[in-house]
């Protein structure tokens, strides 16, 4: 590790002293991460998008502190990517080009849309196709990791899924209700009618992008500012009355696998997709085995992700420069 960091410093001295006394140094290195380096405008590229979003929806110290927040989750985001394409490449898990391009091309057929139509979205959001490719890239490798490493190691019992079950027994029972899944833009307390329409036609456009047949849960994870924007905007099962009465009645009206229109509250715009519905009574366990062993499975699968990734982190090297 020393061996590293020296080396790291003689680069840095001659590329240094190779630039001009006058010259101004416009970038510099804002993370290591073992043998690689982030440099400033790699943070400031992929933070742009998020910025401008910034900058249209709050004001004052209170928007500075959210600037700073966003950067240094977005920093160690790319420290976690970074960590992730290291490990990736040490298993030999190597995503193809025409990975890519295929998954970008059964996006693009889901969507109805041309690659023209599909880059002009792309520059509205302050993005890019290349940006887009490796998002795409890295999704695809994380997936991978996941399968040869984690996923092998998950099993599920019939007593897990017979306890879940008992312990969620009011998932299973009890008043009509829907499952949903959520993306929630909000408007601020403070935003004027610009910025508030503004906000709308975010909201469109994402929701132009789920019916166009983009995974709703990738883009709540990427857009969404409510609860659970995190597992894909999952809110679980919702009781009649529950919710914002102009949500709770498109909830109610749509089927399942259905999803709403931009609907707005006194909170902000709403997208929701209804992705299965209970009435009174209860669903037998046999009936449920399956969506509950899913459930089960995807929450280790996380679990494990994430503790592989914290010890990931703990033995690499990783030294942060903002």
């Amino acid at each position: 590790m020393k061996i590293l960091k020296i080396s790291i410093f003689v680069c840095l001295t001659v590329m240094f002293l190779s630039v001009p006394l006058n010259a101004k140094v416009v970038d510099r290195i804002v993370a290591i991460v073992n043998d690689e380096v982030i440099t400033l405008f790699e943070l400031n590229s992929a933070l742009e998008p998020h910025l401008k979003k910034i900058e249209e929806s709050y004001k004052g110290e209170n928007r500075k502190r959210i600037i700073e927040e966003t950067r240094l989750a977005m920093l160690n985001k790319m420290i976690d990517d970074t960590l992730v394409r290291q490990e990736a490449k040490k298993l030999g898990i190597v995503v193809k080009e025409e990975d890519v391009t295929e998954a970008i091309g059964d996006i693009l057929s889901r969507r109805n849309i041309s690659m023209g139509e599909f880059t002009k979205i792309l520059a509205e959001e302050g993005s890019s196709f290349e940006v887009y490719k490796e998002d795409v890239k890295e999704h695809l490798m994380k997936v991978g990791l996941i399968g040869r490493n984690i996923r092998s190691k998950v099993s599920i019992t019939d007593e897990e899924i017979g306890d879940y079950y008992s312990t969620h027994r009011e998932d299973y029972e009890g008043e009509e209700a829907v499952r949903i899944q959520q993306i929630l833009i909000i408007v601020p307390k403070d935003c004027n009618a610009k910025e508030k329409r503004k906000l709308k036609a975010d909201a469109k456009m994402v929701h132009k992008r789920v019916k166009g047949g983009e995974p709703f849960e990738l883009l709540a994870s990427k857009y969404s500012q409510g609860p659970a924007a995190q597992v894909g905007g999952d809110l679980g099962f919702v009781e009649k009355g529950m919710m914002f009465p102009v949500v709770d009645e498109a909830a109610f009206k749509l089927g399942n696998g259905e999803t709403s229109d931009v609907i707005e509250s006194h909170i902000g715009f709403h997208i929701i997709k209804v992705t299965d519905r209970k009435g009174a009574g209860i669903k037998s366990l046999k009936s449920v085995r399956e969506e509950i062993k899913d459930i089960i499975g995807r929450m280790k699968v996380e679990k494990k992700f994430y503790e592989w990734l914290e010890k990931l982190r703990k033995k690499s090297y990783i030294e942060i420069r903002l």
